[in-house]
């Protein structure tokens, strides 16, 4: 376990002022459908990439990381009106140290029966009651008796989904080796929708639940107790898979299904089969990535929200044929989100959850977590997840190694679900 007894907390601020003291940060409408959601990160390093490392060698590079991200250092405001917004003030991004009493291949023995585990390798705190004075951003390193580190971090989902996470903690690595560009990076000005709503009659997306307003406290209300776990898909196991399960042949199009249909494919037959015959699953969410951005461009919450829908019972479906609608049939909902949440002023009449409104999956193939690099090595293992999910559930996939062979699986569902999916995917599948 993580020793809370050796827990130390500090801030770091940006090297120099970012401007007056009037600057702010303008959230969209999808930034604030995003506000009660957290991406969570853990890298894993061996002893050799960490020797030597202070934690001064580790702060020190973030002084100018903070001056090109520097709305990661700001604090949450309300206008007149409440709307919310980010107040550049310099307020600075908390650093956590921690001491473990376990090795690294100790921690991960234990980790296989138990996935909670990386929730204490990333400091885990939601923005508010306090809003105003909660950082945005959290960085906790753990060192392991073994000499090795976790490198783990919380991310507010308002400040830019899992890509601009991952971004961020990449640039910090190439500034600890000298390895970065001081252009500054743009920020996008929160003009009109990039994906405006097609229609003059008010759309109620489906991939957004509607909530009570939480006022300050920005945390997912729950009506089951959410559990996570990790799946693991060997390189030999995805490309079985992909050679058996693709697009019925009568159906075939321009688009190959990719690791990330035929995963999520049969997820969703799963979990249709271990819900009651009532309450099949027949439409899902889909996330994945906007790839319309310059390279010194700060990534905000622009990923492409999509629904789909089946017509069939799902249980009862060729995983193929979940395949064909997932690649083929998505209808994206970013201009009429968009849309509801800025009817709403970003919580002031009520909020809203994205992930876990309807059974969600997030493809995090292409978010490159294997990029941060110290001294020149790559963590031996990467994950993230998602915090603040709703009750229907989420799935990420992500690469599960190095050189992107393998898929892991980050699951967080009602724990009676998880538990029977569990046994269903290995009973079926082979896959635990």
């Amino acid at each position: 376990m993580v020793s809370t007894t050796s827990l130390r907390l500090s801030s770091v601020v940006p090297a120099t002022m970012t401007g007056d003291e009037n600057k702010v940060h303008e959230l969209t409408n999808m930034d604030l459908a995003m506000k009660l959601h957290y991406i969570r990160g853990v890298y894993f390093f061996k002893s050799e990439a960490v020797e030597g490392l202070t934690i001064y060698d580790l702060k020190k590079p973030m002084f100018e990381l903070l001056q090109l991200h520097f709305t990661a250092s700001g604090r949450i405001r309300r206008s007149e009106m409440g709307r919310p917004f980010i107040k550049c003030n310099d307020g600075g991004v908390r650093i956590v140290e921690a001491h473990s009493e376990e090795t690294v291949d100790e921690w991960f023995a234990r980790e296989v029966e138990d996935s909670s585990l990386f929730d204490g390798l990333a400091y885990n705190q939601s923005l508010g009651p306090d809003l105003g004075y909660s950082p945005l951003v959290f960085l906790q390193f753990t060192w392991f008796k073994c000499g090795g580190m976790a490198v783990g971090f919380s991310w507010a989902n308002v400040l830019g989904d899992a890509f601009s996470a991952s971004a961020f903690m990449n640039m910090w690595g190439k500034i600890m080796a000298g390895h970065v560009s001081r252009k500054l990076l743009h920020v996008p000005p929160p003009g009109k929708p990039e994906f405006p709503s097609l229609s003059s009659v008010p759309k109620t997306p489906f991939s957004l639940k509607r909530v009570d307003p939480v006022g300050d406290y920005w945390v997912t209300p729950n009506n089951y107790k959410m559990r996570k776990h990790i799946f693991h898909v060997s390189a030999e196991k995805l490309d079985h898979l992909l050679s058996n399960i693709s697009c019925p042949p009568s159906n075939q199009s321009a688009k190959v299904s990719s690791a990330f249909e035929v995963l999520s494919a049969i997820i969703w037959k799963t979990l249709s089969k271990i819900k009651e015959s009532s309450e099949q699953i027949t439409r899902v969410t889909i996330c994945t990535k906007n790839a319309h951005k310059g390279e010194f461009e700060i990534r905000t919450n622009d990923m492409v929200w999509s629904t789909v829908e089946a017509n069939f019972l799902v249980a009862e479906a060729e995983v193929s044929d979940l395949v064909e609608l997932i690649v083929n049939k998505r209808a994206e909902e970013n201009g009429a989100i968009e849309e509801m949440t800025g009817r709403e002023e970003g919580g002031i009449n009520s909020d809203f959850i994205a992930y876990g409104a309807k059974l969600t999956f997030m493809n995090l193939e292409e978010a490159e977590i294997y990029r941060l690099e110290l001294k020149g090595q790559k963590p031996v293992y990467a994950n993230y997840g998602v915090s603040g999910v709703g009750d229907e559930g989420l799935v990420l996939v992500l690469p599960a190694s190095t050189n992107n062979v393998g898929r892991l699986l980050s699951v967080v569902l009602p724990e009676n679900q998880l538990a029977q999916l569990k046994s269903e995917l290995q009973r079926n599948w082979s896959i635990a």
